[in-house]
């Protein structure tokens, strides 16, 4: 009786094992009967999509001409905090025509699942990114094509090789029509938009270490001061220069003066 339980414990631990190897090694296709992963989302780890999840996908062209190759970075912000000592997260994203491949230095961090080429998710290191990103290329497909639809669903998870609620995912849909390609892109994303900058290394920075930027500081200073020490020359030149009342003027200051108020009393 003990080794049978212990027998169906071991079988158990291989399908977990089998399952959470094969999430951090990439997915796609249909695994929950929810339709493929790139348009349903990540199910297997939440029902919902999490708007506290931002996925972005930047670099889409606003028109496509046949045949090009389109550079595109996929990025999520948000989700369980990053410890890049395991998965921080992965991705699943489908085109309805054209082709998928990672870009130049990305190509051992994603692949296509089932060596479908609209098809692309991340790979085993890919899943180890610092920073939940991930650079790819589209090529359009060719003339008469029309619009292309792009599915991307990004899951930001905790790293415990689970998949459960304590994860995060969303997903996004995006168009493209083929068209005069002016060269300008743009970016798309899904989200509450609340995107948070990275928090400084360093809370503050020794003056002895500014170099350039502290003599550029103390030169303003002085500029400033010598600014206001002209005013403070001009204002007193002004009051004691021309005053009537000030005995240290000149005789011929004070004939002129004389002069213009005998003229003023005509």
């Amino acid at each position: 009786m003990t080794s049978h339980r212990l027998l169906v414990l071991a079988c158990f631990a291989l399908l977990l094992a089998g399952s959470t190897q094969g999430y951090s090694t990439g997915i796609g296709g249909d695994e929950d009967d929810k339709g493929d992963v790139a348009l349903a989302g990540c199910t297997c780890h939440s029902e919902l999509p999490d708007n506290s999840v931002t996925v972005i996908l930047d670099g889409l062209p606003y028109h496509y001409s046949a045949g090009t190759t389109y550079s595109l970075a996929i990025q999520l912000i948000g989700g369980p905090a990053i410890d890049t000592q395991s998965n921080t997260g992965g991705f699943s994203m489908r085109v309805s025509s054209g082709s998928l491949a990672g870009a130049e230095g990305y190509e051992s961090q994603v692949q296509h699942w089932e060596d479908d080429s609209t098809t692309l998710t991340h790979a085993g290191s890919g899943s180890e990114t610092a920073e939940r990103s991930w650079m790819v290329v589209w090529t359009a497909p060719e003339s008469g094509s029309g619009v292309i639809t792009i599915w991307l669903a990004g899951n930001a998870v905790n790293g415990d090789n689970i998949p459960s609620e304590l994860d995060r995912w969303n997903r996004l849909t995006a168009s493209v029509d083929e068209g005069e390609d002016s060269g300008g892109t743009r970016t798309v994303f899904s989200g509450n938009g609340e995107i948070e900058p990275p928090a400084p290394s360093e809370a503050h920075v020794d003056l002895h270490e500014m170099g350039a930027a502290l003599r550029a500081h103390w030169l303003g200073l002085l500029g400033f001061g010598a600014v206001i020490l002209v005013i403070l020359f001009c204002g007193l030149f002004l009051r004691y220069g021309f005053s009537r009342h000030y005995k240290g003027r000149s005789n011929l200051l004070k004939l002129r003066i004389k002069h213009l108020r005998r003229g003023d009393q005509l």
